[in-house]
């Protein structure tokens, strides 16, 4: 018999608060984080908005217990990752078999840029303790020794799926009875890379992004780190506090259509909407709400939405994209995003699609414009999408 994972414990920091309390009334209140750039040293600082934390990385040290010379992008996850632990009232970690699965795309390089830009200058100047942190894997190894993890320590890029990834890993260590407990999420800070990269790419907007509306013009980039605590069975017995959810369904796929284009059709969005959908035993009538990837990108959109359309069609559950509060933070987005869809199972909430106006031309469905409360929520589908055409869903689940 297939055992089943529980969400025991979330954690989040993101452009629209620094705790899970305060990203909840931010939702709820319609307030966005997107806003001009003050942290992030670059020239585009008044060109496009982002979903900066809105704290710099002193305050982030001080918070997360780090020094400054960490990057940002470690100090994110243990803030989120520490509120996630300690929402489960697990106090000692090391007595168990716990795993850290942790997501990113950038590692250190918010430091990396700093120590470049000293040394391009002049070569007999730059820290050299801004680049020792450098790749992805750093980051999670410094977040698992803060929290005294040792059991089982992983790191997953997979660009913008990464910590669905990390999460749908998660869930197969505990099926397989090779961990009781996992924290599993993402991470990423904004650096000027990312920045440059994707205006390279064209997508960005220059205005507050409208995912899912016929006139959307990109997205906007964001920061922050989202984590859930994955249990067994058999341990969540022993939790003295009520469970958020079942990780149900999950799956990952792959349409090899383009280095950073979705198909048209969405092959890969179906593929894996479908697959995790079959994990749970459902059918595409039994979802309520979808947490949709909803880049707010001419592609991703329209990509996404052939694929909703064509999975669930005379049956369209409530859905919207929450990238339009906390903007698109990469590798932390799946991680973000389960939170809060953890978060709606347990509470029967519907996020609303912020700046949606105008439908989208064939799509016979909108998102919902209004946060609502809506109590008869039993399964919730969040979808995570990355470049490569790396795709994955996941079903979060009433008890």
């Amino acid at each position: 018999m297939d055992q089943p994972v529980f969400i025991a414990g979330v954690g989040v920091i993101s452009a629209i608060g620094n705790s899970v309390a305060q990203n909840l009334l931010s939702l709820e209140q319609a307030e966005t984080g997107i806003a001009s750039i003050k942290y992030l040293d670059t020239e585009h600082r008044d060109e496009f908005p982002v979903g900066e934390v809105k704290l710099s990385n002193d305050e982030l040290a001080e918070l997360s217990g780090f020094k400054p010379c960490i990057s940002r992008t470690a100090m994110l996850s243990l803030i989120a990752a520490k509120e996630a632990l300690t929402d489960t009232g697990i106090t000692n970690p090391l007595g168990l078999r716990t795993g850290f699965i942790s997501a990113n795309t950038v590692g250190g390089m918010d430091k990396t840029e700093d120590f470049f830009r000293d040394f391009l200058a002049d070569n007999t100047k730059g820290r050299l303790r801004n680049v020792v942190n450098h790749e992805c894997g750093t980051v999670t190894n410094l977040v698992a020794d803060q929290l005294g993890i040792r059991h089982h320590v992983s790191t997953i890029s997979t660009a913008c799926s990464s910590s669905a990834n990390a999460i749908m890993y998660g869930a197969r260590l505990i099926k397989n009875n090779m961990l009781d407990v996992v924290i599993a999420g993402g991470t990423d800070a904004l650096t000027r890379f990312t920045l440059n990269g994707f205006n390279t790419l064209m997508i960005l907007d220059k205005q507050p992004c409208q995912p899912f509306d016929a006139n959307r013009r990109g997205l906007n980039l964001g920061e922050g780190a989202g984590y859930v605590v994955l249990v067994s069975k058999r341990f969540a017995s022993s939790l003295k506090k009520e469970l958020y959810c079942i990780l149900s369904g999950y799956h990952n796929a792959n349409d090899a259509y383009h280095q950073t284009a979705s198909s048209p059709e969405g092959t890969g969005s179906l593929l894996a909407m479908k697959g995790a959908l079959q994990k749970a035993g459902l059918q595409p009538s039994d979802i309520d709400y979808i947490n949709l990837h909803g880049t707010g990108t001419q592609n991703n959109d329209s990509s996404e939405g052939a694929a909703i359309n064509t999975l669930f069609a005379r049956y369209y559950p409530k859905m919207s994209s929450t990238k339009a509060f906390t903007g698109h933070t990469l590798g932390a987005s799946g991680g973000i995003e389960a939170v809060f869809s953890a978060l709606a199972v347990q509470r029967g909430l519907v996020y609303p699609n912020l700046r949606f106006e105008t439908p989208m031309e064939g799509l016979p469905f909108t998102p919902e414009p209004r946060f609502s409360k809506q109590p008869e929520i039993k399964h919730v589908l969040s979808n995570s999408f990355g470049f490569g055409g790396n795709c994955s869903s996941l079903i979060f689940s009433k008890l």
